[in-house]
């Protein structure tokens, strides 16, 4: 399944709205191939610090927009 980038960036502006001490850290969508079907997870460049402990409920939160705007 292909990762629509104008979609994946408008759930990843969703989300960092909500969490958005992770402006900085040039997180990006993508789709990971499985078995069977596709696994989207967040990329950064640059790795946020330990102390940020929502850095999974901020992928979700992405994760989440991303499945909610492209009808998944």
């Amino acid at each position: 399944m292909e990762l629509n980038a104008s979609l994946a960036e408008q759930a990843l502006r969703e989300a960092l709205q909500r969490f958005p001490e992770f402006e900085g850290f040039g997180a990006k969508l993508a789709a990971r191939p499985l078995h069977q079907g596709v696994a989207y997870v967040l990329e950064y460049e640059t790795r946020p610090p330990a102390e940020l402990t929502n850095a999974w409920e901020f992928q979700n939160a992405a994760v989440k927009a991303y499945k909610r705007l492209a009808g998944i």
